[in-house]
C-alpha cells in the first residue's frame, strides 16, 4: 500500500513539472530558493527562540530579586517581633 502511495505522489510530481514546462534548471533554481527560504525561516526561529530565552532570563533574576527582597523582609520582622518578645 505505501510503495502505491508512494509511487502515485511520485508520477503526481512528474505530471506536475512535465505540464509546467519547466526544465531541469528551472527546477534547480527553484530547489535553491526553497532551501534559501527554508534557511531564512530557521534563522528567523532561532532568533525568536533566542530572544524569549532572553526574556525569560530577565524574568527569573527579576524573580530572584523580589524574592530575596521578600526574605529579607521576613527576617527582620521576624527579628523585630523576637526583639519585642524578649524586651517584654
Amino acid at each position: 500500500m505505501r510503495k502505491i502511495v508512494l509511487a502515485a505522489a511520485i508520477a503526481t510530481s512528474a505530471l506536475g513539472l512535465a505540464a509546467c514546462g519547466e526544465t531541469a534548471e528551472t527546477t534547480d533554481e527553484t530547489v535553491a530558493e526553497m532551501n534559501a527560504d527554508a534557511e531564512t525561516v530557521a534563522d528567523d526561529a532561532t532568533a525568536t527562540a533566542e530572544e524569549g530565552m532572553a526574556g525569560m532570563e530577565e524574568g527569573a533574576e527579576g524573580m530572584a530579586a523580589d524574592t530575596e527582597a521578600a526574605v529579607d523582609e521576613a527576617v527582620e520582622n521576624a527579628e523585630a517581633e523576637a526583639e519585642e518578645m524578649t524586651s517584654e
